[in-house]
C-alpha cells in the first residue's frame, strides 16, 4: 500500500531528488539522513517515478537545443556517414551509458541494497568526496566536452557505473573522471548532465513497470506537487551550477559531503 504523504514530506523529498539528481553531493546520503530525522517512512514507487519525471523535464528543457543539434545531426550521420561534433557527442553520451546499464544487470538490486548501509554510504560519501576535490586541483581543466575521444568516454562511462554503490553520487563521480581528463569544471558538468537523461529515463521506466504491476492506490496530488517541485528545483540547480562552477570549483562540495559523511557516522556508529 502506497503511504499517504504531507505536504512537508512531498516537499522536503521532492527537493531532495531535485537537488541531489545534479549536484555531485550524494543523493543516497540524504534519502538515509533525511527519514531518519523525521522518522518518515518509504515514500512509495508513486512518488518516486513522479520526482524522476520532473528531474528528466528539467535536464531535457535546459538542454532542449543540444539534444535537437545533436539528434539531428546523428540521425544524419547515420545516412551520409560524415560525422559531426554534435553527431560524436550523441554518440559519446550512447557508450558511456553501457557500462552502468550492463553493472546494473549484473549487479543485482539485492547486492545493491545490501550496500545500502548508512555506515557505506557515509565511508563513499567522503571518500568520492576526496576524489572530487583531488580532481579538481589536479585537473587541467583545458579541454570541453567536444574534444572527448573513446577513450575518454569509456573513462567516464565506467566512472559512472560506480555510481551503483550507493553514496558515490552519479553527477560527481561522472565530473571526478572528466576533469580528471582534463575538462574544465563547466565542460565536466555539462556533459555528466546530458549523460545524465538516459539514466534517468531508465530508472524511472523500471520504477513506472513496477508500478504499472502494484494494485495500491496513487495519490495524484503528492504525485503532481512532487514532480513539479523536483522539475524547479532541477532545473534551478542546473542553471546555477553551469553559470558558477568554474569560479567556485568543487571544494564547497567535496567540504559538504565531508560533513554529511560524519553526520552519517555519528547517527549510525
Amino acid at each position: 500500500m502506497e503511504p499517504i504523504l504531507d505536504w512537508l514530506q512531498i516537499t522536503v523529498l521532492a527537493l531532495i531528488q531535485g537537488l541531489t539528481e545534479f549536484l555531485p553531493i550524494s543523493s543516497s546520503g540524504h534519502l538515509v539522513l533525511v527519514p531518519q530525522l523525521f522518522d518518515w517512512p518509504d515514500q512509495g514507487l508513486a512518488f518516486d517515478v513522479a520526482v524522476h519525471v520532473g528531474t528528466l523535464t528539467a535536464v531535457v528543457l535546459y538542454f532542449r537545443k543540444d539534444i535537437w543539434l545533436m539528434s539531428r545531426d546523428w540521425t544524419s550521420s547515420l545516412i551520409t556517414r560524415q560525422p559531426t561534433s554534435n553527431s560524436r557527442l550523441a554518440w559519446w553520451v550512447i557508450f558511456a551509458t553501457i557500462p552502468a546499464v550492463a553493472f546494473g544487470f549484473i549487479i543485482n538490486n539485492g547486492i545493491e541494497e545490501s550496500l545500502r548501509n548508512p555506515l557505506i554510504i557515509a565511508a563513499t560519501t567522503i571518500g568520492f568526496g576526496v576524489l572530487l576535490w583531488w580532481s579538481d586541483i589536479k585537473g587541467e581543466k583545458v579541454r570541453d566536452e567536444y574534444s572527448l575521444s573513446f577513450k575518454d568516454i569509456m573513462i567516464i562511462g565506467f566512472a559512472q557505473a560506480l555510481a551503483l554503490i550507493p553514496g558515490t553520487s552519479r553527477s560527481g563521480i561522472t565530473i571526478t573522471a572528466a576533469l580528471m581528463i582534463g575538462l574544465t569544471p563547466q565542460a565536466a558538468a555539462r556533459f555528466s548532465f546530458l549523460l545524465s537523461i538516459p539514466i534517468i529515463l531508465g530508472a524511472g521506466l523500471l520504477k513506472l513497470k513496477d508500478l504499472l504491476e502494484s494494485t495500491a492506490p496513487v495519490q495524484w496530488e503528492a504525485m503532481i506537487g512532487g514532480a513539479l517541485i523536483s522539475f524547479i528545483s532541477a532545473y534551478i540547480v542546473i542553471a546555477l551550477f553551469l553559470k558558477w562552477i568554474n569560479q567556485i570549483g568543487m571544494a564547497p562540495f567535496a567540504l559538504y559531503r565531508f560533513a554529511l559523511g560524519a553526520l552519517l557516522i555519528y547517527l549510525f556508529i
